[in-house]
């Protein structure tokens, strides 16, 4: 009897501790099955969105590519017959190492001169363009130099392509000029006049300024940007006010349907002026 009674109550003893500590095992095994389920949707849900961007970036590009091709071709019509009203004015940034490659930038030129392209600001930091010029010039026999034209407010009506050269030196030194042009005219004016009262310079005084010392030039429509780099690199910032900025690729990439495209997009987009 007593070896019985002390088997019940082992018994008894271990279903209370089963009773006790099955609940408990049971939600931390269901909360574990349910914690790994939502890691499961949700790594899927991430796979499926990751895909499908890059689906629809592959297939952009496809597009890209044919239409690059499509275009010389002339199977589309929308690109056929620009009117380039719009585009009086176009500047082509290009990084320092790239410019280098003076071949592309003559292929550059010779498609901006057949799309109808008059003047063309051609721009790197360094100013390797403009040591070149002179064998740009030579391959381009419809061009002449900004600073070789007589009439600078009417350079757009020749038949030629007026082409200019900048670098990172135009911009520094221009503003550089342009304050020391207003710094001196103030000056004089203050002696002048006796007036003691401190001048305050307006844009429009800064820009009669760059004018005055040969640094004003006109302001692109839209700027071509070939390079690793997506920003104009020092492209001097006020003569973009209003500018339109497409970067290219590099120019071992560039495309000529590509530039008939950047073109024909600028063309269609309507601009909005701030007041």
């Amino acid at each position: 009897m007593g070896a019985n009674r002390n088997g019940d109550d082992v018994t008894e003893i271990n279903r209370i501790h089963l009773v006790g500590f099955f609940p408990n095992d049971l939600f931390q095994i269901t909360s574990s099955w349910r914690l790994d389920i939502w890691n499961l949707v949700i790594r899927l849900c991430w796979f499926l969105l990751h895909q499908v961007f890059n689906t629809v970036h592959i297939m952009m590009g496809i597009k890209r590519v044919l239409e690059s091709y499509f275009v010389p071709s002339g199977l589309l019509d929308e690109y056929k017959d620009l009117q380039l009203k719009k585009l009086r004015y176009l500047a082509v940034v290009v990084d320092s190492e790239e410019a280098l490659q003076t071949l592309r930038i003559i292929k550059l030129l010779q498609w901006l001169s057949a799309i109808g392209v008059k003047h063309v600001s051609l721009y790197d930091m360094q100013g390797v363009l403009n040591k070149n010029k002179e064998t740009i010039l030579r391959s381009l026999s419809n061009s002449r130099l900004w600073e070789e034209s007589h009439e600078k407010a009417t350079f757009l009506n020749g038949g030629k392509m007026t082409l200019e050269f900048l670098s990172i030196s135009d911009g520094r030194e221009g503003i550089a000029k342009a304050a020391s042009y207003l710094c001196s005219k103030y000056m004089k004016a203050k002696t002048l006049s006796g007036n003691q009262n401190e001048r305050v310079f307006t844009e429009s005084d800064v820009d009669i300024a760059l004018k005055a010392v040969g640094c004003g030039g006109p302001e692109p429509d839209l700027l071509l940007i070939y390079g690793p780099a997506r920003c104009h690199l020092g492209f001097p910032a006020w003569r973009m006010r209003y500018t339109e900025l497409v970067h290219m690729g590099t120019l071992k990439s560039m495309k000529y349907g590509a530039v008939v495209k950047a073109i024909h997009k600028f063309l269609t987009v309507r601009q909005n002026y701030g007041k």
